[in-house]
């Protein structure tokens, strides 16, 4: 070690029995490379990885003893004499064989035990670029392990200090030559590179010459690192054929630490891929518009996911029982260790299931956790190559059985999204963009929609109760434009209403004990039977219910709320009641429920800047021809077939309309909670459905003998009160009778809960 110290200035001398050491070992190791002629037995027969653990010990404690962001003599050293340029390549070349996992282990010792930041240096960070290169290049090598390692402690460094991260987006030489960038550099300056061989010989890379070019030249993984002459007469070249295929779109730049944890994300050591997964989390995070830039641009990682999903989701079995994909357990990507043997409830198709959703899982937390830009390309991809590629053309088919699925599948995921940004592609995909009122010749405009709406009311009633529980999860999501697509843009200008200044004979409004608007019976042909002294019993509650009107405030607003609650309740004639036989099936355990929910839509809804009253009807354009849109007249043509469909649908399209009904939006209160609308002709509301369902409802109850006890033994059966006996007749209707019953009173609650919490500041 001799003549390297004789220069040294005498106040270092303290110092200088660590540095001796220092250099013994690494001399040591070198050494070895000199003497050994048996370069086949493995490292681990040598001292090497004992002189590397020595010398990491004395850099730790070199930094322990000096004041902190100074660098000692130790650390100079091995910058100053590119000790890791020399370890990069005894690693790459596995020299003895097991090199490379301790170089590997050496460098993230070093990056994780050193306070002090290395990666500015160049002699750091040019070789932890190199070493990067090395990894995930084969899946399932002995040296996965502290590859995975080596990538996270580099990601995590990049973390602390996102600046950090320009230096791991490498220029790729080809493409800035192409355009003669690289004149600069002149073979003399490449042959003239003596001065800067190091210790070992190595030739540097003309990077550092080229500063002033802001070209970072990366050796391609083919160049020899020694032969320098072949590597000039190479950029000569290039520079006097201009390559035409270099200025491809991408650009000129290599992401290798986002290409190497895409390798080793497919590695099949689930442990390794996780931690690749983490390790890509942290760089989409990154704050760098550059990084942001290059990773969606020049890596494959869009791609990579998306095409993922896709081969996932063509793994799935063609018909997987949807209950399963419904019931099946709460998914996240970090914990994606499913056991066949040891799971009781295993279905076919389990495995590729947990499969798909844990990446469908991991893409939303990536979109989630992501920089902006990077979200927004990610979520694009995936609705361009995932949502529309793949999963469109199973929506759309005809087979029963393959839209069942599907569909659950879309169900699945709509409930498992939690990044807005996805959402929002998602929301695009399946309801498109428009915005304006839509018109019955135009509703097929977005085929999807369409497709969707139409499959709320299929002839298989499993497809019609999947894709209304789609609708119903989709419209709890916290994404404005669902509900502004579905219902709001058409109920936008008040159009359903007919504008009548209040007139004294408006007071006796009582014609045939309905209300005025709601549906005029007289002239409707589903009603020229019913003779006066049959209609609706129970239905004194109108007799003094003035109109209120925009120019005539509702005067006080509790009788107005309990106008409207008993409304509701006594729609249902008494006779076709069951419910008050029953114990436990009041209307309070719908208050309760109401209560909650509505809170959990106002606090959805907040951000939306909704009206707090309605858009005044002068500035409404009422002359406007009123369609409620493709999806309320799905739901308001099934709500008219209450008492001819199975009792599970019925359930399921009361529960979509109770839904919307709990928005909190004045035209949404209106439209679907507020009897007294005064209903421009031809236009119908839910409450105007309710009514003619209820008007038929009472002509069928004479045909059928002893109704009352057999609605009501109907009702202990579906409580479970009663055990199930012979089939009763008319059960359709009997059960459909129930939910009517049920639903009037949960929108009573709903009417009287979005009452008081307008009225409570």
């Amino acid at each position: 070690s001799g003549s390297h110290f004789t220069s040294l200035d005498s106040p270092l001398a303290p110092s200088l029995p660590l540095q001796e050491d220092f250099v013994y070992h690494w001399k040591a190791i070198t050494h070895y490379y000199i003497e050994t002629s048996d370069d086949k037995a493995p490292v681990t027969d040598t001292n090497i990885p004992s002189h590397l653990e020595q010398m990491l010990d004395i850099l730790v404690q070199e930094e322990n003893e000096r004041e902190s962001g100074e660098t000692g003599p130790c650390m100079e050293y091995l910058l100053h004499h590119k000790i890791l340029e020399t370890l990069y390549t005894l690693g790459k070349a596995d020299c003895p064989p097991g090199m490379k996992q301790q170089v590997l282990l050496f460098y993230t010792k070093l990056l994780g035990r050193i306070r002090q930041p290395l990666l500015p240096h160049i002699n750091v960070y040019r070789p932890v670029q190199k070493l990067i290169r090395l990894c995930g290049e084969v899946l399932a090598t002995p040296t996965e392990n502290e590859e995975i390692q080596f990538l996270c402690i580099v990601c995590a460094k990049l973390k602390q200090d996102p600046y950090l991260v320009n230096f791991f987006l490498e220029n790729k030489l080809k493409s800035l030559a192409s355009r003669g960038t690289l004149n600069v550099i002149s073979e003399d300056t490449l042959k003239g590179q003596d001065s800067l061989s190091t210790d070992t010989g190595q030739s540097c890379q003309p990077e550092e010459l080229c500063g002033a070019t802001r070209v970072e030249h990366t050796e391609s993984e083919e160049e020899p690192p020694h032969q320098m002459d072949d590597l000039s007469t190479s950029l000569d070249d290039l520079n006097v054929t201009s390559l035409p295929e270099a200025c491809v779109v991408r650009p000129n730049q290599d992401y290798n630490l986002v290409n190497s944890l895409l390798n080793l994300t497919r590695s099949p050591d689930g442990r390794i891929a996780v931690k690749a997964c983490e390790g890509l989390m942290l760089l989409v995070s990154l704050p760098e518009p550059a990084a942001a830039k290059c990773l969606t641009q020049s890596t494959c990682l869009c791609e990579l996911l998306t095409d993922r999903l896709a081969s996932l989701y063509k793994a799935l079995p063609q018909s997987v029982d949807p209950l399963d994909i419904e019931t099946v357990e709460a998914i996240n990507w970090g914990l994606d260790s499913y056991s066949h043997k040891e799971d009781a409830t295993a279905f076919p198709g389990k495995r590729a299931l947990i499969s798909f959703l844990s990446w469908f899982d991991y893409c939303d937390q990536l979109i989630k956790e992501a920089q902006k830009t990077t979200a927004v390309a990610l979520a694009k991809a995936v609705h361009e190559r995932f949502f529309t590629g793949v999963m469109e053309p199973q929506l759309m088919q005809t087979s029963e059985m393959g839209i069942l699925t599907a569909t659950a599948l879309l169900h699945r995921i709509v409930r498992q999204v939690t990044s807005d940004v996805l959402l929002q592609e998602m929301v695009v995909f399946i309801l498109g963009e428009q915005r304006e009122p839509e018109t019955l010749a135009e509703i097929s405009r977005h085929p999807l929609r369409h497709r969707l709406i139409e499959h709320c009311d299929h002839i298989s009633d499993e497809i019609s109760i999947m894709t209304l529980r789609m609708f119903e999860h989709l419209l709890q999501k916290p994404n404005e434009h669902i509900l502004y697509n579905l219902v709001l843009r058409n109920l936008e200008e008040r159009n359903y209403t007919e504008y009548k200044p209040l007139c004294p004979e408006d007071k006796d409004m009582v014609e045939n004990g309905l209300i005025a608007g709601a549906v005029d019976l007289e002239e409707d042909p589903l009603f020229t039977d019913i003779s006066p002294d049959n209609t609706l019993s129970n239905q004194e509650w109108l007799s003094s219910s003035p109109r209120a009107s925009p120019d005539h405030p509702k005067n006080d607003g509790k009788t107005e709320v309990h106008k409207i609650v008993n409304s509701f309740l006594c729609l249902v004639p008494d006779e076709a009641k069951s419910s008050y036989h029953v114990e436990g099936t009041g209307y309070d355990t719908y208050l309760r429920d109401a209560h909650r929910q509505f809170r959990d839509y106002c606090a959805i809804c907040l951000r939306w800047e909704w009206p707090g009253s309605p858009k005044a009807l002068e500035k409404c354009n009422l002359e406007a021809a009123f369609f409620e849109g493709h999806f309320l007249k799905v739901l308001f043509d099934r709500m008219g077939r209450i008492l001819d469909q199975p009792y599970d649908v019925n359930l399921q399209v009361t529960s979509v309309l109770s839904r919307l009904s709990l928005f909190p939006h004045p035209h949404i209160h209106e439209y679907l909670l507020d009897p007294y609308v005064n209903l421009a002709s031809g236009c119908r509301s839910l409450f105007s459905v309710t009514v003619r369902v209820v008007g038929d409802l009472m002509i069928r109850i004479q045909r059928i003998q002893d109704f009352t006890p057999k609605l009501l033994l109907v009702r202990k059966r579906l409580l479970g009160l009663e055990p199930e006996g012979p089939i009763i007749d008319h059960i359709t209707l009997l059960e459909g009778v129930i939910v009517l019953e049920e639903f009037c009173k949960e929108l009573a609650a709903i009417a009287f809960v979005k009452y008081h919490a307008s009225s409570t500041p």
